[in-house]
């Protein structure tokens, strides 16, 4: 048979051109189209077997929420945005510290001005303001100090001669405590610039080791700040790479109908400041192509190395030398073939190492949970043993009432056994007989009702007998266990140590004052049931 075109209808019309070049179906976007997914979206829970508005709910919540992700580009794998929070902080430290370090300068100036010319830069000056204080309290034994600080002993004594002959005017103890504190805090601050950088160094080498090794960790994290991201700035074609971070200039010329600017914030690049003034577009367009290289190199591998960065650095270099020698640079063909090989050892040698590191923390884990169980069966151990101590204290308390009842009534009553089997089945031949006549009694009408009255009686009072044989001998096998497990009871034991020295050792330390009948001496005991 024939078969029946179908047209299917899609809601994008990029996605019905995919659909058509891939699959060969015609697809058509319109307001039909449109309405039949919006009456399909409504009724999608009675269409769909087994869906429901929960799970429709759910579904919803996910996609709104990778959409959202998408939107403020957050990447679980990658940390960039740190290194965007990082270097944004850290230019806003160089402004607060320039600025309360002129302001440190001009505080302090009033009283000791020809320091201003003696140490130029700011985080050392107010070092050595802190240090010295009342200029004319500096004496020969604070030199060496002086000297720690700017490194330097000339000039730790070109201080010290200028603090005695210093213009400047006397300061009151008030103004040098603030003084004083204020430098403390620019240079908790210059410290703390210290320490971001060097994170922001071990981020770089952790996100973008490629591009941190080509153009520098301060440099790079400017460009993915600028960028808004890894991701974007792989996509940025080298073109705008190279003019990123001069925008004004760019739309100034385009306006104007000058000359566009040739670098944007490569330009603090040491290539660009090291070529000469006629070559710094060439390098300048050069070095913008190899740090879009490098950039798609560690946003798309999966072990992201500095193999590449650096063979990149090395044909800068070649370059440069070829503007100012004539030295023919190498091809890049054959220093890929070189960073492809290296790189290749160095992703083995890391995932080598990821997976023994792995190995350990599985076998860590392991341990953990055997350590885990071992202390669960301790415990079940512990509470199995604590109920068996338990249910032994409850056996000897019923031994010990059972003896005591003996001790105290020594000539009581106690059943006798039968001596034979021939008796017990002629007693139970006469009871027998004895039922079958009462039953038979029974038949009279006046008699009746009074006969299985004592019946009943009778019946119970056999059975309350029966019970109290079977506890009696329940307690005497207590008892006995409690004599044979003695010697082995390690409660026992810990009460019977307990004892005062020189003490008479007692079978059950809890008798005598369970029963005070037993308060005499072993061996008095006129019952012969006594354990032991």
């Amino acid at each position: 048979p024939k078969r029946k075109k179908v047209v299917l209808g899609v809601g994008d019309a990029k996605m019905g051109a995919a659909v058509l070049e891939e699959l060969g179906v015609q697809c058509q976007t319109g307001g039909v189209v449109a309405e039949l997914m919006r009456g399909i979206r409504l009724h999608f829970p009675a269409l769909v077997r087994g869906l429901t508005a929960q799970s429709a709910a759910k579904a919803q919540l996910g996609l709104g929420h990778s959409y959202s992700r998408a939107k403020v580009k957050f990447n679980v794998h990658r940390v960039d945005n740190m290194i965007i929070q990082s270097i944004s902080l850290l230019d806003q430290l160089d402004k607060d510290i320039n600025t309360f370090s002129m302001r440190v300068r001009e505080w302090y100036g009033y009283h000791f001005p020809e320091l201003i010319k003696i140490v130029p830069e700011n985080s050392m000056y107010c070092r050595v303001a802190k240090f010295i204080g009342n200029r004319r309290e500096l004496s020969e034994e604070s030199l060496e100090g002086l000297e720690e600080i700017v490194m330097d002993s000339a000039k730790a004594q070109t201080i010290l001669e200028a603090s005695r002959s210093s213009m400047g005017m006397d300061i009151s103890p008030l103004d040098l405590i603030n003084i004083e504190s204020f430098s403390r805090r620019v240079i908790s601050l210059s410290d703390y610039r210290k320490g971001l950088q060097e994170y922001l160094r071990s981020k770089m080498s952790q996100v973008a080791p490629s591009l941190s090794a080509l153009i520098g960790e301060v440099v790079g994290a400017r460009l993915i700040s600028h960028a808004g991201s890894l991701t974007n700035l792989a996509k940025y074609p080298a073109s705008t790479v190279q003019i990123l971070g001069a925008e004004k200039a760019l739309f100034r010329a385009l306006k104007t109908r000058g000359n566009t600017p040739k670098y944007g914030l490569i330009f603090h690049s040491t290539f660009i400041g090291r070529a000469a003034a006629k070559n710094k577009g060439r390098i300048s367009r050069y070095l913008a192509n190899k740090c879009t290289i490098a950039s798609r190199i560690d946003c798309f591998s999966e072990v992201p190395t500095s193999v590449f960065g650096d063979k990149l650095r090395e044909q800068v270099e070649e370059r440069l030398a070829f503007y100012e020698t004539g030295e023919p640079p190498r091809k890049n063909l054959e220093v890929m073939k070189e960073a492809v090989v290296e790189a290749s050892e160095v992703v083995a040698e890391v995932k080598r190492k990821q997976e023994k590191k792995e190995k350990k923390r599985k076998k860590r884990e392991k341990r953990r949970l055997e350590a885990l169980a071992a202390a669960a069966e301790d415990t079940a151990e512990n509470s199995v043993m604590e109920t068996e101590v338990r249910g032994m204290k409850v056996g000897h308390f019923c031994g010990g009432l059972a003896l005591s009842w003996m001790l105290l009534m020594p000539g009581g009553r106690r059943r006798k056994r039968r001596s034979s089997s021939s008796q017990r089945s002629q007693s139970q031949s006469l009871r027998r007989t004895g039922w079958r006549k009462r039953r038979r009694r029974s038949h009279c009408p006046r008699r009746k009702g009074k006969s299985w009255q004592s019946l009943s009686r009778r019946r119970r009072r056999r059975k309350r007998k029966r019970k109290r044989r079977r506890r009696r001998r329940q307690q005497l096998g207590t008892l006995r266990r409690i004599r044979e497990q003695r010697s082995v009871s390690t409660w026992t034991d810990r009460l019977t140590d307990r004892q005062e020295p020189g003490a008479a050792t007692h079978p059950f330390p809890w008798w005598p004052q369970l029963c005070p009948v037993a308060q005499r001496p072993l061996g008095t005991c006129h019952s012969p049931s006594w354990p032991g």
